[in-house]
């Protein structure tokens, strides 16, 4: 029976274990995972700044990650046009995501195609934009 292809998404700014984690427990869910990088000008529209970390420096870092097969720009927010371009089996999302409006229709849209949605526990206690703020409060 064939492994499914997993699919998970984020910005991966300022990289930490929280980011490391997600990506570990998405590839323990496939024969393989696709992670989409989102792109500076994606990050700008959807939380008002820029990364810290420029886009095509964050992409090689999740590309240097074992167990990601492919790593590609995530143009946008929409998880039912990524499922219609690139085809995934698994969506992987973080918890922290669970109850979003937003996601549980992305959640409902995707099943409806035979998609299956993993919300994975998010890692408390650290988050690029924890740390973002910290550094600029000093």
């Amino acid at each position: 029976m064939k492994r499914p292809v997993v699919y998970t998404c984020g910005t991966f700014d300022l990289f930490h274990r929280g980011h490391l984690r997600m990506i570990e427990n998405a590839r323990a869910l496939g024969e393989t995972l696709i992670v989409a990088v989102s792109t500076d000008e994606l990050v700008e529209h959807y939380k008002q700044v820029r990364p810290t970390v420029p886009f095509e420096e964050r992409l090689e870092i999740v590309r240097a990650i074992r167990g990601v097969d492919l790593a590609i720009p995530q143009l946008t927010t929409d998880k039912y046009d990524a499922w219609e371009r690139i085809g995934f089996d698994v969506w992987v999302v973080g918890d922290d995501w669970y109850g979003n409006e937003k996601y549980e229709d992305y959640r409902k849209r995707l099943s409806d195609v035979g998609v299956s949605c993993v919300f994975l526990p998010y890692t408390a206690g650290i988050s690029s934009t924890q740390r973002r703020t910290a550094t600029t409060a000093k």
